[in-house]
């Protein structure tokens, strides 16, 4: 049997030895945003370091565990802290949790991040709809021996953020107040910022930079998941402003948006499992 897949189904069996909940919805909370696990009724948590086998982040303001609770009616997972790649982790690591979270019962992969705004229309604090992204600068989690448990040799990519989901959101957003922009999300790798040639480079073809996310939202559409995703954008983008990058800063400005954020996270999840959102 596959190795990557052996350990997911450690992990598995690991988690389910501790909880039999069903998530509807697996929510992941970037950089600064983990605050909002605070708002939904919990039934259980599970740290990360108590699941055999299981990745742990080693970075600032990226709590460690799995919390299974409600959204209102709505049953989910929440991942408060993910891994990165450039922790040094292999990328099947790095996407294992958005898998357990699909073994586990989770239809949609509900994605958050912290990003850098690359389109000059964007400030810090704005709350972006990810509509697609680009991820040729970032290792792909499929390569190697393919996991047929999880699903095809080669995925279809057209409509990996669901556009259904996306109109949801779009809605929900409008109907609340909440301005959302909208655009093309980049990762690279990290953990250094990206130069302003990079960022020039970059900005003809998306609107945000980050470092996480796409290989998630890959790995989520191979098993067959519903993705959906929203970007906090936390600062411009290196060359766009004449101060320097720090992840201090991001963590403020995700702070700062936190409250339209979850209100936004909230009302999104709410909708999307309604029956119409189940197409």
């Amino acid at each position: 049997m596959n190795e990557v897949y052996n350990k997911l189904m450690k992990c598995y069996d690991s988690v389910k030895s501790k909880t039999d909940f069903t998530p509807q919805v697996a929510l992941v909370l970037g950089s600064g945003l983990g605050d909002y696990a605070d708002s939904i009724k919990i039934v259980s948590e599970i740290e990360y370091k108590d699941i055999d086998g299981f990745p742990v982040s080693t970075v600032p303001g990226h709590a460690g565990k799995f919390i299974f609770g409600y959204v209102g009616e709505v049953p989910i997972v929440c991942m408060k802290g993910r891994v990165h790649y450039y922790e040094g982790y292999p990328v099947s690591d790095v996407v294992l949790p958005a898998r357990l979270m699909k073994l586990l019962g989770a239809q949609i992969l509900f994605l958050t991040n912290a990003s850098g705004g690359m389109n000059k229309n964007f400030h810090a604090g704005d709350l972006m709809l990810i509509t697609d992204h680009i991820g040729i600068f970032a290792p792909n989690p499929l390569m190697g021996a393919n996991i047929d448990e999880l699903g095809t040799r080669f995925p279809d990519m057209s409509n990996v953020y669901s556009t259904d989901l996306q109109e949801i959101i779009r809605n929900t957003a409008k109907t609340n107040g909440i301005d959302l922009k909208e655009g093309v999300y980049v990762q690279l790798t990290g953990p250094s910022y990206e130069t302003p040639a990079e960022i020039k480079m970059l900005s003809h073809f998306a609107d945000a930079v980050g470092m996480s996310t796409v290989v998630e939202a890959i790995a989520a559409n191979h098993c067959g998941m519903k993705v959906c995703g929203i970007s906090c954008v936390c600062n411009l983008a290196a060359g766009m402003n004449p101060t320097p990058l720090s992840h201090k800063e991001v963590q403020e400005a995700a702070d700062k948006a936190a409250p339209k954020f979850q209100k936004l996270v909230t009302k999104s999840i709410l909708q999307l499992c309604q029956p119409h959102a189940a197409k």
